[in-house]
């Protein structure tokens, strides 16, 4: 299917007017499912959806809300940026009526197994993002890295980071490192990478949160995280392509699986995608994909949506607007630093949709 494109300028307009949105209470769900009205089409739809959940996805969902409000006026779409945690936990409390998330559910996060479907939305790189003055292009190693973020490494002019970068200028300086303070998929993606491609190094396990070592910095949310390293010469954090290129950071070229040191990138991204088995709930994992041109740290993101809700307009809504996501949405993921999800699990996140009901 083919979805028109949008001009670069059109879409940076749209990244710099990003913003947080407002909540209001979803109605928590009674009673027996029957069919969804068949409404799809976004712009023939009226009301009010409220989501919450990933940062990592932010920038993308807030540019496809902003270029759907153009045409679809009749249509708002609240989506608040509090972490895939606090994400999950709202929507398992029917606050919201979709949830944003990098990471799978577990049974301590608050949605119920059976009651929430995953839909695909788009996958990016998590970057190792930093600042060093004089510094603008690094190499690393996922055991580098693991000792870097365990503290094992703690100068810039370290030799194991020297012996992957031998003619860059670095500094004798002391490395800050800086991680997230909330519950988020960004971390847990990013450190089931280490416990992956480190194996035997890395040692805080992985998770929405882990405990991290003592003298390390910390931000609640992918933005937090960029604006403390932007701040701090000699930092070194974790974070969504989109805001550390927003904030001019620095990003490492990660070492792959197949020895290729690969810059952050939508094409690195498609690349990885393009190793991965998908399972039949629609989720997949392409943390350190094979492949020479895969970035290893691509992390995908979903939205969870109920398998049934009380309100039909609100079911008709939701299906719209993941409709429009699915579809025009994809384009508007590539120009923002995102990538296309494969063709083969668009339609099937699109099929994934008509499992959607209404209970009266």
């Amino acid at each position: 299917m083919l979805f028109t494109r949008r001009s670069a300028a059109t879409v940076a307009a749209i990244v710099a007017l990003l913003t947080s949105m407002s909540m209001a209470p979803a109605p928590a769900l009674q009673s027996p499912p029957t069919t969804v009205s068949g409404a799809t089409d976004i712009h023939q739809l009226s009301g009010v959806l409220h989501g919450s959940g990933s940062t990592f996805a932010d920038r993308y969902y807030k540019a496809v809300i902003i270029t759907l409000g153009k045409s679809a006026k009749s249509v708002k779409v609240d989506y608040r940026p509090i972490g895939s945690g606090r994400g999950k936990a709202e929507f398992g409390k029917y606050v919201t009526d979709f949830a944003g998330t990098d990471s799978l559910v577990k049974a301590t996060d608050g949605p119920k197994k059976g009651e929430f479907l995953y839909v695909p939305t788009t996958a990016a790189a998590i970057t190792v993002a930093f600042r060093l003055n004089g510094v603008d292009d690094l190499k690393l190693s996922a055991p580098t890295i693991a000792k870097i973020f365990q503290r094992g490494i703690r100068r810039w002019n370290d030799p194991l980071i020297v012996a992957e970068n031998p003619d860059a200028p670095l500094p004798d300086k002391a490395i800050g490192v800086v991680h997230r303070s909330d519950r988020s998929g960004t971390t847990s993606n990013f450190t089931k990478f280490l416990d992956i491609a480190a194996a035997g190094e890395w040692r805080l396990g992985f998770g929405d949160a882990v405990r991290w070592p003592a003298g390390t910095s910390q931000g609640d949310g992918n933005r937090a995280v960029v604006q403390i390293l932007a701040n701090n010469n000699g930092s070194i954090g974790y974070a969504d392509l989109a805001d550390a290129k927003n904030f001019g950071l620095s990003t490492a070229a990660i070492r792959n699986k197949a020895g290729m040191f690969v810059r952050p990138t939508a094409e690195g991204v498609t690349a990885a995608l393009s190793e991965v088995t998908f399972s039949d709930d629609l989720t997949y994992q392409p943390l350190d994909a094979d492949g020479p041109s895969s970035y290893p740290l691509t992390a995908p993101t979903f939205v969870l949506v109920r398998t049934s809700y009380r309100n039909g307009r609100t079911a008709d809504l939701v299906v719209g607007f993941l409709t429009y996501v699915l579809t025009d949405g994809q384009d508007i993921a590539v120009e923002a630093d995102y990538a296309r999800l494969p063709e083969p699990l668009r339609q099937r996140a699109l099929a994934q949709l008509d499992q959607i009901k209404v209970k009266q």
